[in-house]
């Protein structure tokens, strides 16, 4: 048979449907699907897809058992590596890491190799018996993880699995960081979030909510109770604003404020939570990453007739991942390029 160069098309929502509800866009592999994918990969004997991964999950190795329907030993060599695949083979860059050094790719489209971590990671989830390592003896070693976002988590979750006590505090009311409050629902479902910080508790990891480092307790205050060593994960979740005119009238948001009310404060299922979040009919959202998609098409799923994506740069010069803005074309998001605002006028 010969090889196939695209990628199994991945099932997602209509257009059309999904821009009235925030479920899940993108729908997941099934198992022929999963299994279509996996034997396009080439098993490279020096897996240069492996040395763009951030922590070196051995790729290869965990495709090989797809293949050979050995879903358990798949996830097995994922968690080896990576604590989060269901999220990471969700909102991971792969185009960039991984998916870049791909063999494949020279000649047509590189493996879905995040589609595949995600297939393996929810057949885990969903079997109801999520793959936990076996702990080693305890170290004696107390360690404080500071944010429960992806880096604190990932931290605690490896610092557990080497037989330290870890315990993590977080200064909101749920942990989970911008995977809670920043990524929205239609992209990284809540509840998937919730089963990954669960198999970290799974780990022996606790979790300390409504806990302010600086306020509630120091850092030397966290050494006099005891822990031998304070890993710092707060995250980077102040906006940048640009210091032009305007930047404080009304209904002139920062992305974190916009996502935030959606997400943590759960605007997104109005009428059950009456969130104030004002969006108006034309909805301006300067920049081109990620967020700057997300938080257009929130905007036109909480109601706005017009969302426009204005960015300083070209096309082809976006930051977002190329599936997002193509997402957010679909969903019906304008694009305004080569612009640059220079005042807010009331």
């Amino acid at each position: 048979m010969p090889l196939k160069l695209t990628k199994t098309p991945m099932p997602s929502q209509k257009p059309t449907e999904r821009i009235r509800n925030f479920n899940e866009v993108t729908l997941g592999y099934n198992e022929k699907q999963a299994l279509e994918e996996a034997t396009r990969c080439l098993n490279c004997k020096n897996a240069p897809c492996k040395k763009g991964c951030p922590v070196e999950v051995d790729i290869p190795e965990f495709i090989s058992h797809i293949k050979a329907k050995d879903y358990a030993a798949a996830i097995e060599t994922i968690k080896g590596k990576n604590n989060l695949p269901a999220i990471c083979g969700r909102v991971c860059p792969q185009e960039n890491q991984c998916e870049k050094y791909c063999t494949l790719g020279i000649k047509g489209e590189p493996v879905g190799i995040g589609r595949l971590e995600r297939f393996a990671a929810d057949w885990d989830l969903a079997s109801g018996t999520s793959h936990t390592p076996k702990l080693p003896t305890p170290s004696g070693f107390k360690v404080a993880v500071v944010g429960s976002g992806p880096c604190g988590l990932t931290a605690a979750a490896d610092l557990a699995r080497m037989g330290h006590k870890v315990t993590i505090f977080e200064a909101l009311h749920l942990p989970g960081g911008v995977l809670m409050y920043g990524i929205p629902e239609f992209r990284l479902p809540k509840d998937m979030v919730q089963k990954e910080i669960d198999y970290v508790r799974q780990l022996g990891v606790e979790f300390k909510l409504n806990f302010v480092i600086g306020e509630t307790a120091t850092v030397d205050e966290l050494f006099d109770r005891g822990f031998d060593a304070v890993f710092i994960s707060s995250g980077a979740g102040l906006p940048h604003f640009m210091g032009i005119p305007g930047e404080n009238l009304l209904n002139v948001y920062s992305a974190n404020e916009f996502l935030t009310r959606t997400n943590l404060m759960k605007a997104y299922l109005f009428p059950q939570y009456d969130t104030p979040i004002k969006v108006g009919e034309r909805v301006a959202v300067i920049g081109g990453g990620n967020v700057a998609m997300d938080s257009a098409r929130t905007a036109l799923r909480l109601g706005a007739k017009e969302a426009i994506i204005v960015y300083r740069r070209s096309r082809e010069e976006l930051p977002a991942r190329k599936e997002e803005a193509e997402h957010a074309e679909e969903e019906g998001v304008k694009f305004q390029f080569l612009t640059s605002p220079i005042e807010y006028t009331g």
